[in-house]
């Protein structure tokens, strides 16, 4: 597989996120539930900020939001991308060590801080479709994080490449990072009407291409 510039971006973001510690905590009544999740949502302020994103916000509950500016004139709607920062409580999340796997040669990965954790295609075959591409894992004894740093790397890598490129044509697009959504406070009240999109796609998904139009409530 060759690997481009956007590849080699997307791989350092999510490395990187991932080692920042964002665990949700169900039991706390604060927005976010754990300070800990500021350490990436302050980042992300910064790191849009840098890239010249305008209208960089950090809400009083917790959520970043962005605008990245048409760079035409259009009536088109505006459309928006949310992830999520936070991970999930149930399971170890401090101390993460993501692993790069490059160019996945279909046999079994075994996560070096637990042995006995193995990623095998007889048990998932699904691993087999990514024969020749890089998989990054935890090593083992925890959780990775790619829910839904996976989706904040890819957001922030496009925004990066859209402000860079003001030849690209395009309507104003609105961004949002938010806390909680691994327990259940994903969307605040004021989410929709503060990030002012039209339409709006959470990138936190599982096959590339796959678009999920109905949520448990809708």
């Amino acid at each position: 597989m060759t690997r481009t510039q956007f590849d080699r971006e997307l791989e350092e973001r999510l490395v990187r996120y991932c080692k920042i510690d964002t665990q949700a905590d169900e039991k706390s009544s604060t927005a976010p539930s754990t300070a800990i999740q500021f350490d990436l949502l302050n980042l992300l302020v910064e790191e849009l900020t840098e890239i010249g994103a305008q209208e960089v916000t950090l809400t009083g509950y917790g959520a970043v939001l962005a605008t990245i500016p048409a760079t035409m004139e259009t009536s088109a709607p505006v459309i928006g991308f949310l992830a999520h920062v936070d991970t999930a409580p149930a399971f170890h999340a401090s101390g993460v060590k993501p692993i790069v796997h490059h160019a996945y040669d279909g046999g079994e990965i075994v996560l070096p801080d637990d042995p006995a954790q193995v990623l095998s295609p007889k048990q998932s075959p699904y691993l087999l479709t990514k024969v020749g591409e890089d998989i990054v894992t935890a090593s083992g004894t925890t959780l990775l994080g790619a829910d839904d740093k996976a989706g904040v790397a890819i957001i922030m890598a496009m925004a990066k490449h859209l402000l860079a490129h003001p030849e690209l044509p395009h309507g104003k697009l609105r961004i949002a990072f938010t806390p909680d959504e691994e327990i259940g406070r994903g969307v605040h009240k004021n989410l929709p009407a503060d990030l002012g999109a039209t339409f709006a796609y959470t990138l936190d998904g599982a096959d590339l291409g796959e678009i999920v139009y109905e949520t448990f409530s809708a």
